[in-house]
């Protein structure tokens, strides 16, 4: 699989799971729009990668909710390096919430920032992909589109926001050679404290719910991610692919693989 000269907006750069995308695409051949609200203090080792690597990667700073600055950028972007090939949407921000006591603030912020901003983006990148009739829009998505939180609501309702738009987007955007998928990615290390909940036991002993009683981690949702973005996955679109090593499946706790 290889990404040679593919050009990748990725919309959360400066995140964990955002520096492991760039490294393992990086090594693929891509090339980069890398949104980081660091500016890129936060990547100079990934930037350094690219750099060695003999690609190029345009850091920038907007707001991923704002049509008109994402539409800019992207014109600008495809000046310096073409129209976007393949558009990533890691964005990921859960807001401790519950539905007795939540506030509309951090209702609508949470909407924002997880759902809102990749329509802005799918629909800005979508045009870019629709001249040329080719491109993969990749949603980061969560197990947590399918299963509640028990913490944080108004993310769980975000993430089904998102896997509904990539239903709409696939069946849309499909007929311009555009494939659109979500990966809901499930368990990794320091989701029990991100996720701890007075009400759920969903993340109690949640790396023995794995049934091979590994987590996984964001190195793996980089080589799904790749794979997605590449030729070999021209045929997925609509999909929903779970990344979670069985973490769902999971009711008993007395066969949990647990030393």
């Amino acid at each position: 699989m290889h990404l040679q000269k593919k050009v990748v907006f990725l919309t959360d750069a400066d995140s964990a799971s955002g520096r492991a995308i760039i490294r393992r695409l990086t090594a693929s051949g891509a090339q980069f729009i890398l949104n980081s609200y660091s500016g890129g203090s936060d990547l100079a080792a990934e930037l350094l990668l690219v750099q060695e690597a003999g690609s190029q990667a345009i850091v920038v700073n907007i707001d991923l909710c704002k049509s008109a600055e994402v539409t800019d950028m992207l014109q600008f972007a495809a000046q310096q390096l073409g129209p976007v090939d393949v558009l990533i949407h890691n964005n990921k921000a859960v807001y401790p919430c519950t539905i007795e006591a939540g506030e509309e603030e951090i209702f609508a912020q949470s909407l924002a920032v997880n759902a809102k901003s990749a329509f802005i983006c799918t629909q800005a990148a979508g045009k870019q992909m629709k001249e040329k009739q080719s491109g993969k829009i990749i949603y980061v998505s969560s197990i947590h589109a399918e299963k509640p939180t028990g913490s944080a609501f108004t993310y769980s309702i975000a993430k089904g926001a998102v896997k509904m738009l990539s239903k709409e987007a696939s069946l849309v955007l499909g007929r311009f050679g555009i494939s659109v998928n979500t990966i809901e990615l499930g368990p990794i290390e320091g989701d029990d404290k991100l996720f701890e909940s007075t009400i759920s036991t969903l993340y109690h002993d949640y790396e023995y719910k794995v049934p091979n009683a590994v987590l996984g981690s964001n190195e793996d949702l980089a080589e799904l991610v790749l794979f997605l973005a590449s030729e070999e996955s021209n045929y997925i679109n609509g999909s929903d692919i779970r990344l979670d090593g069985g973490f769902l499946l999971h009711y008993m706790n007395f066969k949990m693989k647990r030393p």
